[in-house]
């Protein structure tokens, strides 16, 4: 279940990641609009959906908050567990994505007491080919009495490389192609990968790819359905 939460909790930090002025959001700021995410994997298979609902705006202009409701989907569409409240801020016109949410949702189901750290990803109002992301993290901590257990996610090195039309089931979009390397470190372990996303204004992500250390790759997200 908790391995599950974390892909859905990626899934949505990849649908409203980018975000300019109140003029040029990169995600729906419009209570009702529903989003529907195919996952596949390195072959092309799909392993499953998430679907993502904007269930409140607050505020308006460059100040505002956009309240997510975001399910998980077998690949048939069957929802596997109740929908997760998810929270994007928009201030000043920069948007902040609170990365502790990648993990509050599971605290009801660990035994022990969990403290959340981090710096939200931050993105720049004037994004253009060539434009550098600064870094985000994400930390919880369980102490189990008996010992500490830490999970930290780091999203580094982000950059726009591109501005391209993108084809999906969901239609065609102009996007901003952006890449990161995501670290995830369990215990001291570490695990690096890299994203490619495109991202389109007033939409967010259109499509992921996900590649290993070694390139390769190991899985992608698209937008295949889109109600306003």
């Amino acid at each position: 279940m908790k391995k599950v939460k974390v892909i859905v909790m990626t899934a949505f930090f990849a649908a409203v990641a980018v975000g300019m002025s109140a003029q040029n959001t990169f995600f729906p700021t419009k209570a009702g609009v529903v989003q529907v995410y195919e996952q596949k994997d390195a072959k092309g298979k799909t392993s499953g959906y998430t679907r993502m609902t904007i269930k409140e705006v607050k505020g308006s202009g460059n100040d505002m908050s956009v309240s997510y409701e975001a399910e998980v989907l077998d690949k048939n569409r069957k929802r596997q567990f109740d929908p997760m409240p998810l929270t994007v801020t928009i201030k000043d016109g920069v948007v902040f994505l609170d990365m502790k949410q990648l993990f509050a949702s599971m605290q009801q189901e660990v035994q022990g007491t969990v403290e959340f750290s981090g710096i939200p990803m931050e993105l720049p109002s004037n994004m253009q080919p060539g434009t550098t992301l600064k870094d985000a993290e994400a930390t919880m901590t369980i102490d189990l009495n008996i010992m500490k257990m830490k999970t930290v996610i780091k999203m580094t090195d982000g950059k726009c490389l591109a501005i391209e039309d993108v084809t999906t089931p969901a239609g065609t979009f102009k996007c901003y192609k952006i890449t990161q390397t995501v670290t995830t470190t369990i215990m001291n372990s570490s695990r690096p990968s890299r994203t490619v996303s495109w991202y389109a204004p007033g939409i967010g992500t259109v499509k992921t790819e996900t590649y290993n250390n070694k390139d390769k790759l190991t899985g992608s997200t698209e937008l295949v359905e889109l109600k306003n």
